[in-house]
């Protein structure tokens, strides 16, 4: 199974995008303030080694030459070396550090021409050329002989400074590149804090933020089955006001158009009535026997589409209230109804379920289709299903079936199969399309399909 490293959910998606942002500026910050910490770190041993040399030619200056190979071997630790010799270590043409050259001077009390400074990448050409000197096998003096790496090369020291001292020798000081200390366990923890902060609240701020949409989502879910339900409230951000304000607008249209609707074909089909009534008392005065009765059965049928009109147009009228009923006792209750009306049919062994529903309209909609199943498939059962999304309610029957070309236009109002269906059960053709009407009202829907062994199966799919 594939692995969705990124959330599905708004709140995660802003959670992981805040993380990742996170990340990217610690990872700036972290190179701008490893540059300037840096830096100041160099700058701070700089300074170190800067007022070590000056105490030190203080004390050679002013101790006998007894103790200078004392106080030499006490001040070298770490990378900073010194000695003293007749030649100084810096020679005259790497000595371009007149700012630091004239400070040291200056703190010495020596002239200018008495103190010689290289610093960093004045080296790299002295270093040049001892790794020439090196691969010739030439002897290094003695500030080359040790610490050096695995090609046996020694790396440039990071300064070098040369003074003369008043009897005409030179201290030479050599300073390695200084350590930078990691940073530890509380750069780690801080970055750990800041993105477990910026996380929840970023998760505590979207899911708050997300909430009318998730209430927006369960309006239009609910909207779709058919369920009454206050108005959403058009308060909150911008953008939440705005879109409750459309939904609420746009259920109130849809209301008004399915009651319009309604009504105008309720209207309709009562209004039939009178002409209807009117045409069958004439109907009597025909003296041919022959006429009149073809007159009559005509009256007779457009006298069962008006009815058939209006039992459709009450169902969508009607405004019954949802509840959570056990649909499998229901569809039970149905059956024995509809055995003892002398039907053939027979409720199998069915889970309970319990489902939000209208049950009335339920009611018709399943009655219909078992009506259809139990007069023209001869035999029907029933039973009802637990999905995993939906609640199915499956009606099977041992009928002739209907061709796969039709199976879809059955549901069209007054639509009716010569071929496969009797003409002599006075129906309208709008058992099945009050059918699906009253299952999509549900946000669900009717699916018929013809069984492998003969016979059609219709099947009720509601969200459970």
């Amino acid at each position: 199974m594939r692995l969705r490293l990124w959330p599905r959910s708004l709140a995660g998606r802003l959670a992981a995008l805040l993380i990742l942002t996170l990340v990217v500026a610690q990872i700036v910050t972290f190179a701008l303030f490893s540059g300037e910490r840096i830096a100041a770190f160099r700058s701070a041993y700089r300074e170190d080694v800067f007022f070590r040399l000056v105490s030190l030619v203080d004390l050679i200056e002013e101790t006998p030459p007894a103790l200078h190979e004392r106080l030499l071997t006490t001040a070298s630790s770490g990378g900073f070396r010194v000695g003293i010799g007749p030649e100084p270590a810096v020679g005259q043409e790497d000595d371009e550090e007149s700012a630091i050259r004239d400070r040291l001077a200056a703190a010495t009390g020596k002239p200018a021409e008495a103190v010689r400074v290289a610093i960093s990448h004045r080296l790299w050409r002295e270093h040049r050329r001892m790794r020439v000197r090196w691969h010739d096998g030439a002897q290094d003096d003695d500030d080359w002989e040790d610490e050096r790496d695995e090609r046996g090369h020694r790396p440039p020291p990071w300064a070098r400074a040369s003074i003369r001292l008043d009897d005409g020798r030179w201290l030479n000081a050599t300073a390695e590149r200084p350590p930078v200390p990691p940073l530890g366990r509380a750069f780690l923890a801080s970055f750990l804090i800041s993105a477990a902060a910026v996380a929840a609240v970023g998760a505590v701020g979207v899911r708050f933020a997300s909430g009318p949409l998730r209430r927006l989502a369960g309006a239009a879910d609910r909207l779709g089955r058919g369920e009454s339900f206050e108005p959403l409230p058009e308060t909150g951000p911008l953008e939440t006001r705005q879109a409750n304000i459309a939904f609420n607008r746009m259920r109130e249209r849809i209301d008004r158009f399915v009651r319009d609707r309604t009504a105008m074909l309720a209207a309709i089909a009562h209004d039939l009535r009178t002409p209807i009534t009117t045409l069958r008392l004439r109907a009597e005065f025909v003296e041919d026997e022959e006429s009149r009765e073809k007159i009559l059965e005509t009256l007779a049928e457009m006298q069962a589409m008006a009815e058939a009109v209006l039992a459709f147009t009450r169902g969508d009228a009607e405004s019954e209230e949802t509840r959570p009923i056990d649909v499998t006792a229901l569809v039970e209750s149905i059956v024995e109804d509809a055995a003892e009306n002398g039907r053939d049919v027979r409720f199998e062994d069915s889970p309970p379920v319990t489902l939000t529903c209208r049950p009335l309209a339920l009611k018709r909609a399943v009655g219909n289709l078992i009506d259809n199943a139990s007069f023209y498939g001869t035999r029907a059962r029933v039973r009802v299903e637990r999905a995993a999304d939906d609640v199915r309610i499956v009606i099977d029957d041992d009928g002739p079936g209907i061709p796969e070309a039709d199976l879809e236009r059955v549901f069209d109002p007054f639509v009716r199969l010569e071929s496969s269906r009797s003409r002599d059960t006075g129906g309208a053709g709008l058992g099945l399309a009050i059918a699906r009407s009253m299952a999509r009202a549900h946000g669900g829907d009717v699916q018929l399909e013809n069984r492998t062994g003969g016979g059609l199966r219709a099947v009720v799919s509601l969200p459970g």
